[in-house]
């Protein structure tokens, strides 16, 4: 004896159809989603601001992002030479700003340990736009050579009174 099933709980051909018809769009939109994180780097290196001079090439990250003033920034810069890729290892530098109204802040850049990784902390004491330099040589006996950019920086999250 076959038991009586209501008719509604029975699959219905057009509903098979719909299935069968978003099946492919979905599963593209999984492999879609799923390829674009992967493209996406982990380390945050999108964000990095990248430089040359006549010879070395420049990639500059900040921590926090995008910098707050009143708050220390650490600059990380890796600076590889811009024919070999190399690492340049043993230079000498300074990072430097000035806002709009002229205050200025600056740091020594000090090698890391990572090879040609060099980081220095400017703390800035307004929010707004920023005229940022790096000057930086590979040795004592080199020409500075400069990069420029143009940096904004946020309202501090800290309240002091």
């Amino acid at each position: 004896m076959t038991p009586d099933v209501p008719h509604t709980i029975r699959s219905a051909p057009g509903l098979a159809r719909l299935a069968r018809r978003l099946a492919a769009p979905a599963i593209a939109l999984v492999l879609a989603l799923a390829a674009l994180a992967a493209c996406k780097p982990a380390d945050g290196a999108a964000s990095d601001l990248r430089s040359w001079t006549d010879d070395l090439a420049f990639r500059i990250s900040t921590q926090p992002m995008p910098p707050r003033a009143r708050e220390d920034v650490l600059y990380k810069v890796v600076i590889r030479d811009k024919k070999t890729g190399n690492p340049v290892e043993g230079g000498e530098g300074r990072i430097f700003a000035t806002s709009r109204d002229g205050a200025n802040t600056w740091d020594a850049l000090t090698p890391g340990p990572e090879p040609g990784t060099y980081y220095g902390k400017l703390r800035y004491i307004t929010s707004g736009d920023w005229a940022i330099a790096i000057q930086f040589r590979r040795d004592s006996l080199q020409v500075l050579q400069r990069i420029d950019w143009m940096q904004g920086v946020r309202q501090s999250t800290t309240t002091s009174f």
